[in-house]
């Protein structure tokens, strides 16, 4: 599991995961209906992406977003506050 803290972390691993896949950043960006260009900018860790996007890239890539080290949320319900 990789330990993500900056944009540019986040960049080099989704980088790294499309290249293990064989996959160019066109082919990417057809699977998680996006741009070429807002491929490029993720991978080099721009700091203003849109979170949705990056959520479908990740997905696309076969992975998931996990937050750790936060308190749970027992009840699944406090959506809100």
């Amino acid at each position: 599991m990789n330990k993500i803290r900056t944009p540019q972390q986040l960049g080099q691993a989704l980088r790294t995961a499309r290249k293990r896949l064989g996959l160019t950043q066109s082919q990417l960006a057809l699977a998680a209906g996006c741009g070429v260009r807002f491929i490029v900018e993720l991978e080099a860790g721009k700091p203003t992406v849109r979170l949705e996007s990056v959520l479908r890239v990740v997905a696309a890539l076969g992975g998931e977003l996990a937050l750790m080290g936060l308190p749970a949320d027992v009840e699944g319900g406090d959506h809100g506050a």
